[in-house]
């Protein structure tokens, strides 16, 4: 029996943002948590480096062996991805002893919807 969930598609053009562009209205407070969450979580140059290694890497996914080249140890490498993934922006799968991480399927155009500033966009 297997214990592999079947998780819903989402349309390419289907975004989940966290909150409404900064310009539309003011954040409440727990929009504002969501967003903070994931813009601390991009404030350490190693993570951002991480986060872009991830996201641009052929596939749209990467192993870590494949991303753990950015100047700190093995386990600090760990712990940058595991807040990574706390923050949401990033999810991982293991296969076999390695670790394969992408970035959620709609957490680059919810963070671009963001900071958008939507009087330009008419």
């Amino acid at each position: 029996m297997s214990n592999a969930k079947v998780l819903p598609l989402l349309e390419p053009d289907a975004v989940v943002p966290c909150c409404p562009p900064l310009t539309e209205r003011a954040m409440s407070a727990s929009e504002a948590e969501v967003a903070a969450k994931m813009f601390k979580a991009l404030g350490d140059p190693v993570r951002l480096r991480l986060f872009s290694a991830v996201a641009s890497h052929e596939g749209g996914e990467a192993c870590v062996c494949d991303i753990s080249d950015v100047g700190v140890s093995q386990p600090t490498v760990s712990h940058h991805l595991k807040k990574l993934k706390e923050a949401g922006l990033l999810s991982s799968e293991r296969r076999g002893t390695w670790v394969y991480y992408r970035v959620e399927p709609t957490v680059l155009a919810a963070m671009g919807a963001l900071l958008v500033d939507s009087a330009r966009e008419a």
